[in-house]
This record gives C-alpha cells, sequence and structure tokens, in this order.
C-alpha cells in the first residue's frame, strides 16, 4: 500500500480505550475466559493479564487452525492457547534458553528458532498469527510486519501489541523523569522498565501506518492500561523476572509467582504473593470502568488486523 493511502486510512481508525461489559468479548465464550482467569490467577503484570485476554479474543481461534506465536519466548501464550482450542500450533523465538523452558513445561506446540526477517515458513502458511511485544525489539518493523504477511493465509488474523510512547508516569517513573530532561531511555538492566531492550516504543498513528503499509486492513486497534500501581514494571520485571527464573524462590512461593502455575494456586490470601497480586488487582479496577476513556497515557497499544482475501 503506497504511504499517501495509508496515512488517509489512519485518520479514519477509531482507537478504542474503554471495552466495557461483556459484550466486549467477540470470541471468548463465558467459559473461555473463565479457563483463562484460573491460568492468569498468578499474574502480577496487569497489562500482561489485560492484553492476553484481549489477543486471544482478538484470534477468533477455532479448532483445526494453524496458529504461529512469532515470539513465543517460554510459551505462555501457547499453553493458553492450547487449553482453548484444538489446533495446530508453532511458536519460534530468537532465545533458546526461553524455548528449552517451553520444552520443560511440555508445551504443546513445535517450537522454531530462526531469523524474524528470514522464516523458515512457506507463503500463506497460518491462519493466525500472535505478535506481541516483539515489533518495538526489531530493528526494522517494517519488514518484521511484512514477513508476517507473507506467511499469513488470506483472509488470516494478526493480533499484535507493543509498548505505547505515551505511557503512564507511575509505570515507569524513572524513565519518564530522565527522558524529560533530556536524557536518553535506560534500554538495559533491572532498571529499564518500558524501554527494556527495545528499539522503540509506538505513537497509535504511526504504528497504524506501518501496519497498513505492510497491506494489513485493520479492524480493531485499542490503547489499554492506565491506572497502575506506583513503579510495577520495576517489581514485576526488575525484580520479579529474576528471582523466578533464576529459581531462588522457595517452592511455596514459586506456584503463586509463576505463570506457568496459575491453575495450582489455591489462592490462599495468607501466600505474600497472593496477597500482593490482589492489591495489583484492586489498583487494576478503574482500568475497567468508563473513567480510563478520558486518560491519554497507557502501557499498550493492541491492533487486530487482516490480510485481504478469503
Amino acid at each position: 500500500m503506497k504511504k499517501k493511502q495509508a496515512r488517509q486510512l489512519t485518520e479514519q481508525v477509531k482507537i478504542i480505550r474503554y471495552r466495557g461489559g461483556d459484550s466486549q468479548w467477540k470470541t471468548l465464550t463465558a467459559q473461555d475466559r473463565a479457563m483463562l482467569d484460573m491460568i492468569l490467577r498468578n499474574e502480577a503484570d496487569m497489562a500482561y493479564r489485560r492484553r492476553a485476554r484481549i489477543l486471544l479474543d482478538y484470534l477468533e481461534l477455532q479448532d483445526g487452525e494453524s496458529v504461529f506465536d512469532c515470539g513465543c519466548g517460554m510459551g505462555v501464550f501457547l499453553m493458553m492457547i492450547a487449553k482453548l482450542r484444538k489446533l495446530k500450533l508453532v511458536g519460534l523465538d530468537g532465545d533458546m534458553a526461553r524455548l528449552r523452558w517451553a520444552q520443560r513445561e511440555r508445551v504443546l506446540a513445535s517450537l522454531l528458532t530462526g531469523d524474524i526477517f528470514d522464516l523458515p515458513i512457506a507463503d500463506n502458511s497460518f491462519d493466525k498469527i500472535l505478535f506481541s511485544e516483539v515489533l518495538e525489539h526489531l530493528r526494522d518493523d517494517r519488514r518484521g510486519l511484512c514477513e508476517l504477511y507473507r506467511i499469513l493465509k488470506p483472509g488470516g488474523i494478526v493480533a499484535l501489541s507493543v509498548p505505547n510512547a505515551h505511557y503512564p508516569f507511575w509505570w515507569d517513573p524513572l524513565n519518564a523523569i530522565w527522558t524529560r530532561v533530556g536524557g536518553q531511555p535506560l534500554r538495559r538492566g533491572f532498571l529499564a522498565g518500558i524501554w527494556s531492550n527495545h528499539e522503540r516504543l509506538y505513537e497509535p498513528n504511526d504504528l497504524i501506518q506501518k501496519i497498513l503499509e505492510a497491506g494489513f486492513e485493520i479492524e480493531t486497534v485499542e490503547e489499554q492500561t492506565h491506572f497502575s500501581f506506583p513503579f510495577i514494571h520495576f517489581i514485576v520485571y526488575g525484580l520479579g523476572k529474576p528471582l523466578l527464573e533464576k529459581n531462588l524462590l522457595p517452592s511455596s512461593l514459586r506456584k503463586s509467582a509463576d505463570r506457568f502455575s496459575g491453575e495450582q494456586n489455591m489462592g490462599s490470601i495468607f501466600n505474600p504473593i497472593n496477597f500482593g497480586v490482589r492489591v495489583l488487582h484492586y489498583f487494576d479496577r478503574r482500568n475497567e470502568t468508563p473513567a480510563v476513556e478520558r486518560q491519554s497515557t497507557f502501557v499498550n497499544i493492541l491492533v487486530k488486523a487482516r490480510k485481504p482475501g478469503q
């Protein structure tokens, strides 16, 4: 698609900020949502919890389809998808340590490693593609989108999310203050926050235009998660994630923190991690109210797009 045409279409895309009620869910049933609630019981990152459910709804999953998780990491999304439908699942990641973690968790998917700019996959191979929190890591995001377009079947759906350039101050106060006084974003180390290992954050219209230029038709764009617990990104990813991945938590606490163990967590409030997650849920509740519609800063941009054709 020509850039001028893409710019014109970008102006026509409506951005959703408040979903509201059960009517928001297009394809996830009440049973699906109950299953995801159990799986996500341990989730301390409320933005992740929210976007996981929305992205899976975007995919319109149906038994027998082929689904590709590009940048699958440890395979948490693949694990969730496998519990919802009977599908042919394939995951790709460039980090072999994370793929080995997925294998240890017995994720029910074929796992690949390779170059995202030259995927070892034939044209028109997949019905659906999940591309969550990956695009911002790529040196050439346009090329990455074009490669996804190539392997997606005509009529197929891509569900993606990226970090928002207009993020809430309390989500990452360190980067918010440092960049406002002229500093370069903190991209490395446990203080990195929302910029961690990222090439860029995204303005909604810039993201929309790039997706259109790659040839996709956009169906839904949402900005999600404004209200958050102060320094939550640092707490979850700067402190919690290293403790979990380095196996430094006692087994009794690990079951309450591991994304693969949500269904095993009985939810005792005497468990300090369960108590902490409840506190975070309390801070997050306003993201499900009309108050969020009036805000101007959000953690994520989510997009549902389709490759033209049948």
